[in-house]
């Protein structure tokens, strides 16, 4: 028997299930009543992991959410065709498909052997969970000029092997290994 997950206990970045749908929560706020005998109230921004769509709900404080039956896998990126992206789980050596719409912006940071956090649900991936950081190598970008740091503007644009475009510093140069930051999507430093 699953545990159950009162909905005042539910936090940001948790994981809970509601007829039978995974979420994961994105926000979480708590509202308490000034009248006497009103109830206490949770208004969840919550992603639903199956469809990708994200919304606000209002919960009493008493519901109650089952966990849901996820499991987080190690895989590698191995390539993306017609029928999907696929990847290779690390323990059990299963080939693992998503579909384009389960990958999201996570493309932008795919390259081949990259290790992800796949979520399967059931036993079925859903999507995945990139790491912080990743290192991509610099595809092109212009030369850093002299002076350009008067104007207090000392990064330049740079393009990834993987297509994604950010700002780096004037000292990066092509061929470069970057760390970039899946979150924020910009330069974290030299690999």
């Amino acid at each position: 028997m699953a545990a159950l997950i009162d909905a005042i206990n539910v936090k940001r970045k948790m994981l809970f299930e509601i007829e039978n749908t995974p979420f994961l929560c994105l926000d979480a706020e708590v509202s308490t009543p000034t009248a006497r005998g009103g109830q206490t109230l949770v208004r969840l921004k919550m992603r639903n992991l199956l469809t990708r769509a994200v919304f606000d709900k209002t919960f009493k404080a008493g519901e109650r959410f089952k966990e849901p039956d996820l499991q987080i896998v190690e895989a590698s990126y191995l390539y993306g065709d017609g029928s999907g992206f696929h990847f290779l789980d690390q323990e059990s050596f299963e080939t693992l498909t998503l579909s384009e719409e389960m990958m999201g912006d996570a493309l932008d940071f795919m390259k081949e052997g990259v290790i992800i956090q796949l979520h399967k649900y059931n036993g079925n991936p859903i999507g995945l969970q990139l790491p912080a950081q990743v290192e991509l190598s610099v595809t092109y970008t212009e030369p850093g000029a002299r002076g350009d740091t008067a104007s207090g503007n000392v990064t330049k644009p740079a393009k990834l092997e993987t297509g994604i475009e950010i700002r780096v510093p004037l000292f990066i140069k092509n061929g470069e290994t970057v760390k970039v930051s899946t979150e924020t999507r910009e330069f974290a430093g030299r690999a």
